[in-house]
């Protein structure tokens, strides 16, 4: 396997120019987050059929030949699971690449599983098993070892090499436009910061509008300092605040695990925000579902074995056709509830998935109303 290293703007130039007018370049990027907010980019691998690059971002400082590459329309930019890439590209280049075709997403809807790792992909494709030992690297360190060139390079050779055989296997399935469609709706930030927090849905409105005011004050400070979220305020601390809900600077500082730095910096800002978020509870969240009433309940159990029978029927794993967690929203819509419907909706899923689930629901419906 080789590479060629590329660590200057007229490097990058020539490496741009080759890659141009290419129908498919594989990327790739690695980068550290340890104690940032913010990844911090520290390589970028980019591949074509004929030559492998391995660009050193920490020694150009004119990156926009690879941002005209990642808008290029004509250019399908290949990547496996891409969502930290697509942040590392957002943060840094200000643009996600375009089109987009997601290895892992293709080898879902070809029946090959859900979440297929990379080694997985290629040991499947390619029956080559590839080794983990540099996954825990310091990528900003230089000069990067054999080794940990040799890993980076093969993260896109072999995608490279597995773009055929999924290509193919895509367009005999009839779905290689349905893989580029899902990646042009891929965006950053996932469902946003107060996703993670799972026992939200439990709590009462005063505590969950608290906590949606601490989560959004501690992702605007992480931003800011460029710090992990955690460094800010741990997770079961804001979990704590939101449900005990101080009063003052006393109660504040006794809640557990409560760093002192934050209450002498932040301690008034804080609690100024929970006073606020008690004395009205619906400023701080958007409004929330009603608890799903039996009817949704049931309807939503039977989607989900029609949604299987679908999948299965397609040769495609469940949730790529609707992920669980959207089975109960198609459930109210259906219901008579007002809804808003996922971007992923549209195209390609909306024929094929939405409207034979929605006049199944319509069927299934009529006969328990019925009865």
């Amino acid at each position: 396997m080789s590479w060629e290293w590329v660590d200057s703007n007229a490097g990058l130039a020539e490496a741009i120019a080759h890659l141009s007018g290419a129908e498919v370049v594989a990327v790739d990027t690695e980068f550290r987050r340890r104690d940032t907010y913010f990844p911090q980019v520290a390589l970028v691998q980019l591949a074509s059929t004929e030559r492998c690059f391995l660009i050193d971002p920490l020694c150009i400082d004119d990156p926009s030949p690879l941002r005209q590459l990642l808008l290029d329309p004509t250019t399908i930019k290949l990547l496996h699971s891409p969502s930290e890439d697509l942040e590392v590209f957002e943060f840094w280049l200000g643009a996600l690449p375009t089109p987009l075709f997601d290895s892992q997403r293709a080898a879902a809807m070809l029946g090959m599983g859900f979440g297929l790792g990379y080694r997985g992909l290629v040991e499947a494709l390619l029956g080559v098993s590839l080794d983990k030992e540099e996954t825990q690297s310091d990528w900003l360190q230089r000069p990067l070892s054999e080794a940990q060139c040799h890993y980076a390079a093969q993260d896109v050779t072999y995608l490279m090499q597995c773009w055929p055989l999924i290509k193919a296997q895509a367009e005999q399935s009839n779905c290689f436009s349905w893989v580029l469609e899902d990646g042009s709706f891929m965006a950053t930030g996932g469902r946003g910061p107060l996703a993670k927090f799972k026992s939200a849905g439990r709590l009462a409105p005063v505590q969950l509008a608290t906590l949606a005011a601490l989560v959004d004050w501690r992702e605007q400070e992480a931003r800011e300092r460029d710090k992990p979220r955690s460094w800010i305020l741990a997770d079961k601390v804001v979990q704590t605040l939101a449900m005990k809900r101080p009063r003052n600077r006393h109660q504040l500082a006794a809640t557990e695990n409560m760093p002192a730095g934050v209450v002498r910096r932040s301690g008034d800002e804080l609690l100024a925000m929970i006073a606020a978020a008690s004395e009205d509870p619906d400023w701080a969240v958007p409004p929330a579902l009603p608890p799903a009433s039996a009817a949704v309940r049931n309807l939503a159990k039977y989607l989900s074995g029609e949604i299987e029978s679908l999948a299965s029927t397609m040769g495609m794993s469940p949730e790529v056709l609707m992920p669980s967690r959207e089975v109960e929203l198609l459930a109210r819509e259906q219901c008579g509830e007002v809804v808003e419907s996922p971007r992923h909706w549209q195209g390609w899923r909306g024929k094929t998935v939405l409207s034979p689930l929605r006049a199944l629901a319509e069927t299934w419906r009529a006969q328990h109303e019925a009865g």
